[in-house]
């Protein structure tokens, strides 16, 4: 027969496991390679913001691996409904877009994933405005201009997209509605083809994110025409905002971290924080600018607040321009 001190002994045991055993159950992090899901291919904005940020965060970490991965298909769809099914530590996280987090809801009928409930936010990184970009060949040289010229023949300018309701497409239908003139909408699949075509005069404009169209309006390959922040951004010195010629016009696209929605809050706070961090950091800052983009830490919560926002300002937006995922 046990003895009474062995069964307090095993009773103490039995009482100590409930307290160790969620210790034990959640690994420290991190613990294994990070990826960052890029929900595009590569090429496009996304892309170009979130390899920068990995570098510096793999640096921040120790040199810890942090590995980008382009996952692109449907809009970015395919990517984000990977990453709300990956396991919820730390691990897996997703280059969250305003398109992905607050358009995709709206022109996809089947979305796979909601971006509230299968998402924590983890850290917005940078706002980012688009560029209204032309070939050389348009005669039009301002905003104001460009407008003019489309209202005198309507229906006959090209302009061209990553495809059907990606950011570029709805900044675009967001401004001729806004102008009220008419366009012609070609779509391509991503940023990469669509530019090339744009930059041979194939197409004769674009509303692209700053990354993708900047470095061809620097080299005078593309000219810039404005951009749809409301106010001047610092990363794009000399373009002026379509508001002059357009008031209150601004749609800016957003970029930051989120992970699968069971994630714990102390490894989103410690993700936060390194972020946070980074987007101090005088190299990465300079990156970023280059690429176009402002950098704009916040908190989770903050960035909750945005996403909620945001959906509610595209919800209004594409059904008023009617527009429709392929």
């Amino acid at each position: 027969m046990p003895s009474r001190r062995s069964l307090l002994r095993a009773s103490s045991l039995l009482g100590l496991a409930p307290l160790t055993t969620p210790a034990l159950a959640q690994a420290p992090w991190p613990s294994r390679p990070i990826t960052i899901v890029v929900p595009f291919p590569p090429g496009g904005s996304n892309d170009l913001l979130a390899r920068p940020v990995a570098l510096k965060l793999q640096q921040a970490l120790g040199g810890h691996p942090v590995v980008v991965e382009n996952r692109g298909g449907a809009g970015g769809t395919v990517g984000a409904t990977a990453v709300a099914r990956a396991p919820a530590d730390g691990h897996t996280l997703m280059w969250g877009h305003v398109g992905t987090l607050a358009v995709n809801p709206w022109i996809y009928p089947n979305l796979p994933y909601d971006p509230l409930r299968d998402f924590a936010p983890v850290a917005l990184v940078a706002t980012l405005p688009s560029i209204l970009a032309v070939h050389p060949s348009v005669p039009a040289r301002s905003a104001a201009e460009f407008i003019a010229l489309a209202k005198a023949r309507p229906g006959s300018l090209e302009y061209g997209s990553a495809g059907n309701g990606a950011a570029s497409h709805i900044t675009m239908a967001a401004f001729c509605d806004a102008a009220g003139i008419e366009l012609v909408h070609v779509p391509y699949r991503g940023n990469g083809p669509m530019l090339t075509d744009l930059i041979a005069g194939r197409l004769k404009a674009s509303f692209a994110g700053a990354p993708v169209v900047l470095p061809s309006t620097r080299d005078d390959r593309l000219v810039a025409l404005g951009m749809s922040a409301l106010t001047p951004s610092a990363a794009l010195p000399g373009i002026k905002p379509i508001a002059e010629a357009l008031p209150g016009f601004e749609v800016v696209q957003w970029h930051g971290l989120v992970a699968p929605a069971a994630t714990p809050r102390e490894v989103i706070a410690k993700i936060n924080a390194a972020v946070n961090g980074l987007l101090n950091d005088a190299d990465l800052k300079t990156r970023l600018t280059t690429e176009g983009a402002d950098p704009a830490p916040r908190t989770p919560e903050a960035f909750r607040t945005l996403i909620t926002s945001e959906l509610e300002r595209f919800r209004v937006l594409i059904g008023r321009a009617g527009i429709k995922a392929d």
